[in-house]
């Protein structure tokens, strides 16, 4: 569900006067729309630079999230933007990241950020799992798999980042991926899953064409046939949860996507 955002300057004053602290007087801020996790997502200009904030307040359910984004970005040189200062003021917890310059991904079929995409998930395998607290795959898809014995295709200990949309990925010369908020260790081969699921709704590609781009991901090429076909399962399944009795239209095609893979696994 999504959280409600506010923009930058309706934070309480002594907050933004502790930003100004890190990164100097503000001259303006342009609140991001997109993404879920956050109240506040603004780019932030100063006379010397930008940085990219985010936040939650101290009492919401997910402020552990973001947390979790502090502790891992350490471990994510290269993949992700780097976290330039945080900040626990006043009911607030603030991130503020590097501002990125690219674009969201393009994920329709002939899309040139299609290779950049798929080297970002190699540059991600190649990354150790960080000895920090994560979520673990086989924990998170506990409730959705369709027998228990699914969940051993799903455990292992690589560093998973789990939401492959669009909107998560800047590319620029590079592809870097934004939003940890759901950081995981799992098996090597779920986050080539995830996007083969993002493929089909966001770029309207086949099965078939999502797995050939999945291909170009080492551990997918030796995952298990059975095993991704129980995770193309399981997340159906957590889609179908997801859009409940009354979605709305991106859900729909998440949803229509996550049935089609599905489908197209159980034939394989």
């Amino acid at each position: 569900m999504a959280t409600n955002r506010i923009t930058f300057d309706d934070l309480p004053s002594n907050v933004l006067a502790a930003v100004e602290e890190r990164i100097g007087p503000v001259l303006k801020s342009e609140t991001v729309s997109q993404g879920f996790n956050s109240e506040i997502a603004a780019r932030v200009f100063t006379d010397s630079g930008s940085c990219f904030v985010k936040g939650l307040r101290a009492d919401h359910k997910r402020v552990w999230t973001q947390r979790r984004e502090a502790e891992v970005n350490p471990y994510l040189h290269g993949i992700a933007p780097a976290l330039l200062w945080q900040i626990e003021e006043a009911g607030w917890v603030l991130l503020g990241f590097e501002n990125l310059k690219g674009h969201h991904a393009d994920y329709t079929a002939d899309s040139p950020d299609l290779p950049k995409v798929a080297d970002l998930l190699r540059r991600l395998g190649e990354v150790p799992c960080p000895e920090i607290e994560l979520r673990r795959a086989e924990q998170r898809l506990q409730a959705y798999a369709a027998k228990p014995s699914d969940l051993d295709y799903f455990a292992g200990r690589s560093l998973l980042h789990t939401d492959l949309n669009d909107h998560n990925v800047i590319v620029d010369d590079s592809a870097y991926l934004v939003d940890w908020a759901w950081a995981t260790s799992g098996a090597a081969w779920l986050d080539a899953g995830y996007w083969v699921v993002w493929l089909m709704a966001a770029g309207r590609h086949e099965p078939e064409s999502a797995e050939q781009w999945a291909r170009e991901i080492p551990a997918w090429r030796v995952a298990p046939a059975d095993g991704i076909a129980a995770f193309a399962r399981a997340t159906a399944n957590v889609w179908e949860e997801i859009a409940g009795h009354d979605t709305d239209e991106w859900t729909a095609r998440m949803l229509n996507a996550s049935r089609r893979w599905a489908s197209f696994r159980q034939r394989a």
